[in-house]
């Protein structure tokens, strides 16, 4: 008798073996995903502002130039990140952070102030004006010298007397420094000299815009 069935009864049954074998694993074997190598994230970096708000973002003031309007905006983001709803622990308001002295001096509500973006920029374009006024023989006696290695010029001289009054101001340059009053939170003139020297403020006139 021939034994020719029995080898290929054995044939067929090893392929059955192995073909039930492969299909389970391919039924249970999981996908592999291969995802490239990233650079892990940076943490997020906030602005130190000078009051006790809790900021959400970071603000970050695109390069405008030197002249009134990149001065105005590199003042308004170190006193405020350039945000007009802002009311820091001291009181103080709005994009410039005026205070309430201030606000009654320029004749602005008070009120409608920090609802108003535009009445902000005309009280602060009224407010430097007003300072260049009072401070022009020191503008024209001291721009250009240097006191305890700090160079003076119109636009610190005006971002001066925004931090601590023109009467601080005046103070520091006829003491050649030996007199420098600073804010609340440390900040003092020397330091809004050095920061916000050499602008060109000769945009800035008494026109409306």
């Amino acid at each position: 008798m021939k034994k020719y069935p029995v080898y290929i009864f054995g044939l067929i049954a090893i392929l059955l073996l192995v073909y039930s074998y492969t299909g389970l694993e391919n039924e249970t074997r999981e996908p592999v995903v291969f995802i490239p190598d990233r650079p892990a994230p940076k943490p997020a970096v906030f602005p130190k502002w000078k009051d006790s708000m809790t900021q959400t973002a970071q603000v970050k003031i695109p390069f405008v130039g030197k002249d009134f309007v990149g001065f105005k905006e590199a003042l308004a983001f170190n006193e405020s990140g350039g945000r007009y709803d802002v009311v820091n622990s001291l009181g103080f308001m709005g994009k410039y952070q005026f205070g309430a002295g201030t606000l009654r001096q320029l004749r602005i509500n008070r009120k409608d102030f920090l609802r108003n973006p535009r009445l902000q920029e005309e009280a602060f374009r009224r407010y430097v004006l007003h300072n260049r006024k009072y401070l022009k023989k020191e503008i024209q006696r001291f721009s250009g010298k240097y006191i305890r290695g700090v160079k003076i010029t119109e636009s610190g001289i005006l971002a001066a007397a925004h931090l601590a009054g023109a009467g601080a101001v005046k103070r520091f340059l006829y003491s050649h420094g030996r007199e420098s009053a600073r804010d609340a939170y440390g900040t003092r003139i020397e330091d809004y000299l050095r920061r916000f020297a050499d602008y060109d403020l000769s945009s800035l006139t008494n026109e409306r815009r």
